[in-house]
């Protein structure tokens, strides 16, 4: 299995109904299994679907949870600049459960120097608003990945409030650079 396919097995574990996410290259193989094990294509499927920005990202998979449904998003961790005052407004405040995956940037292999001051401090910063964040990389195997996520999806359902999977990619399968 790959650490792609893991992310994608354990949002769908978790009984997450729609995955919105945010397109970019880091994140394309988690987007790419989620879509095959959908049976879709091109990015797309029944419950797979590409969204703008971060912050829309929130508002409409965090919905699902009005529903009793949960929602759940892939994105960089570079978005939360985006998606923070969302985040805080809506499903924290409303006590709504949402799994967010994001893909950490800014670490180990990264060639861009100038993500490291956004990507950095994103797990403090999650901390720092009352947000639950958990930490995967090379360190963790594809079933640690794929349990963890959908466990998180089971904590932001259990708990009522949005929870973080962080995964580095660096020097998995995964890694794009």
């Amino acid at each position: 299995m790959t650490y792609a396919k893991a992310v994608a097995d354990g949002i769908w574990a978790a009984n997450a109904v729609k995955v919105g996410y945010i397109p970019s290259v880091t994140v394309a193989p988690v987007i790419k299994a989620l879509v095959a094990s959908d049976g879709g294509g091109d990015g797309i499927s029944p419950r797979v679907t590409p969204l703008s920005r971060e912050e829309e990202a929130v508002g409409v998979m965090g919905a699902f949870a009005l529903t009793g449904a949960l929602g759940a998003i892939v994105m960089q961790d570079n978005g939360f600049g985006n998606a923070l005052t969302a985040l805080a407004t809506f499903p924290m405040s409303y006590h709504l459960p949402l799994l967010i995956f994001a893909n950490t940037r800014g670490g180990l292999g990264e060639y861009n120097s100038m993500i490291h001051s956004i990507s950095q401090p994103v797990p403090a910063v999650l901390r720092a608003v009352g947000m639950p964040v958990f930490e995967l990389d090379r360190r963790n195997s594809t079933d640690d990945w794929r349990d963890t996520v959908r466990e998180a999806g089971v904590h932001a359902v259990m708990t009522y409030r949005p929870v973080v999977v962080l995964g580095s990619f660096w020097n998995t399968d995964g890694m794009v650079a």
